[in-house]
């Protein structure tokens, strides 16, 4: 059984052709010859429209890249040279931008450097300071005291009678209830007490009382209700302490 194509041809199939008896029995058997439309060759007159088929017609995507390499320009050195001066020029900008930023961050980073080792510095420099003025001020206390020892005691040795403006400071201090008012003070100084201040011990009723465990130059009032120290070592070392640095004063001992 022949096809129409070879029908048209006139051509008569050669009876040993595989092929041939294939078909031929797929004919006869109703099978995929007379079902499929596509199991035949398509004569050209048949054929209305069709295009040559080439690599790329599988998909557009292909097509179109080729397409636009086919209508880019060609490169010539003046495009070649055009682009590398737009990415120099765009790898210029982005380096100067990166730049600013690196720079802007290691301001940032140096000045917080530099204001920790500026506080640093300025707080080493106060302890320092403070630390200074201290020893100063613990040496202008030691020489103030010893200028003021070696005074003391050169107002005692030259003007003794002064015992008698400390015997009636110490009796003003007394209560004017007091009435049993005694001053203790040493030997050599009861008669310049007396001399000096004697109408002030009348008025108050007080008594001498001589007593060489009090230094020269202070006293030591007692009465009923309390005693009041206006020994010498006594006021220096009230005198001391107000300064902060409490001493004792022995008189006449050249090392105090």
């Amino acid at each position: 059984m022949t096809s129409s194509f070879e029908r048209k041809l006139g051509a008569t199939p050669d009876p040993r052709d595989p092929s041939a008896r294939s078909r031929r029995s797929d004919a006869a058997d109703g099978g995929p010859a007379s079902g499929n439309a596509y199991a035949r060759f398509i004569p050209r007159e048949e054929v209305r429209s069709f295009a040559a088929w080439t690599p790329g017609s599988f998909g557009g995507s292909g097509s179109a890249e080729a397409q636009a390499a086919a209508s880019a320009p060609p490169l010539t050195p003046e495009l070649v040279a055009a682009q590398l001066q737009a990415a120099r020029q765009g790898g210029y900008q982005d380096g100067y931008r990166d730049g600013l930023v690196a720079l802007e961050g290691f301001k940032q980073s140096y000045a917080q450097q530099v204001t920790a080792q500026v506080a640093a510095i300025a707080t080493a420099y106060r302890a320092q300071v403070e630390q200074l003025e201290q020893g100063l001020a613990a040496q202008v206390a030691e020489i103030a005291i010893a200028l003021a020892r070696q005074v003391v005691r050169s107002e005692l040795a030259a003007r003794p009678e002064l015992v008698a403006a400390v015997a009636q400071e110490a009796l003003a201090a007394t209560l004017v209830s007091a009435q049993q008012i005694a001053v203790h003070l040493h030997p050599d100084d009861q008669s310049l007490v007396a001399q000096h201040a004697g109408e002030a011990l009348a008025a108050r009723g007080a008594r001498l009382v001589a007593d060489a465990r009090v230094a020269r130059g202070g006293c030591v009032v007692e009465t009923e209700v309390g005693v009041i120290d206006a020994g010498i070592d006594a006021r220096w070392r009230r005198a001391t302490e107000t300064m902060g640095r409490p001493s004792e004063l022995v008189p006449g001992d050249p090392e105090a």
